[in-house]
């Protein structure tokens, strides 16, 4: 063999050990609108960190952290083509893929913790599956806590919320079915715009997590805070099922292992920070109040004739809801 032919084979071998070198790197590119430097970001990171170290660097995480590449809607469009790899969103943000996953987030499902975590350890891991069975891969739901309403103005009962400019998520079904179920319009604003409309008075009152009202400053623009478990706040981690399956089995197995863990820390500290950041907001000057008797009775049943008709529009599958409302009602009883 003459050593011109010998040399062209050697580059050749090069050429494709490099190749195959770079084609079994991987950059998983995720999004999330919790901002750089928040609870969810740091327990993100490190363990994105670990996937990195635990690969020999074969697989990186690269995070982008406060909705800078949009809302949850642009971020499923962006995942969609390939531009995203995955996305901590809320359980809106999966609806269009797989409706199941916003069961949690009916309005005023549950009346306290307890019912959540019954409700989850029953249903999660199968919510779980049926968004592998639409073509994503998830890690779990992290919790974030009651969405509860605050005002600029004293309102405790529906008919008083009517008369208010309440700020509902742009893209969030669940938060609209709610106001539609109280006959209240709201007024659809991106979470960047909420606390511009606060100050001007383009709105006047919001529906949130005590958490995410600090982190966002909307806390300095409202006065009182109603004691009613309006929504429950949840997100999920998920990848597309492309992405994921382009790594071997032994990364797939890395990967999966660090985000189910990453989303088991958060969940398993919100409760915690959900509680404290309530309290927070009292010592920021927000005034707590519960509804009078029958003005919660009246929430609960607007509530519950919302939820049936939801469920006879299929918003989430009849038998899964009747599953939970089963579980509910043994509970209560």
């Amino acid at each position: 063999m003459s050593i011109f032919r010998r040399t062209t084979i050697a580059i050749a071998g090069l050429v494709l050990l490099l190749m195959g070198s770079a084609s079994s790197a991987a950059t998983l590119k995720l999004a999330t609108l919790s901002p750089d430097g928040s609870g969810w970001m740091k327990v993100l990171r490190k363990h994105g960190a670990n996937i990195e170290q635990r690969t020999d660097g074969n697989v990186k995480v690269k995070f982008y952290p406060g909705g800078v590449m949009g809302d949850d809607k642009a971020v499923l469009r962006k995942m969609r083509v390939g531009q995203l790899h995955g996305a901590v969103v809320t359980s809106g943000g999966l609806m269009q893929a797989y409706p199941d996953i916003v069961l949690y987030s009916l309005p005023l499902m549950f009346r306290n913790e307890a019912e959540v975590d019954a409700v989850r350890e029953a249903m999660d891991d199968r919510l779980m599956q049926g968004l592998s069975e639409n073509k994503f891969v998830g890690f779990g739901f992290a919790e974030v806590g009651f969405a509860y309403p605050m005002t600029q103005a004293n309102a405790t009962s529906v008919e008083q919320m009517r008369s208010l400019k309440v700020w509902t998520p742009d893209n969030d079904p669940g938060a609209l079915a709610a106001f539609d179920a109280f006959n209240i319009t709201p007024i659809p604003l991106p979470m960047a715009d909420v606390l511009t409309g606060l100050q001007t008075g383009l709105i006047d009152s919001i529906a949130s997590p005590p958490i995410a009202t600090i982190a966002l400053q909307w806390h300095t623009q409202v006065e009182y805070g109603l004691e009613l478990p309006l929504l429950y706040v949840y997100g999920t981690l998920a990848l597309t099922e492309r992405a994921f399956k382009r790594l071997s089995a032994e990364e797939q197995a890395i990967v999966r292992e660090e985000l189910e863990a990453a989303v088991a820390e958060a969940d398993s500290t919100a409760r915690r920070d959900h509680v404290s950041a309530k309290a927070a907001l009292s010592g920021q000057g927000v005034v707590w109040q519960k509804p009078e008797t029958d003005s919660m009775n009246r929430w609960d049943t607007l509530a519950e004739d919302a939820r049936a008709r939801l469920i006879a529009n299929n918003y989430v599958t009849p038998e899964v809801y009747a599953e939970v409302e089963a579980l509910l009602q043994k509970l209560r009883e």
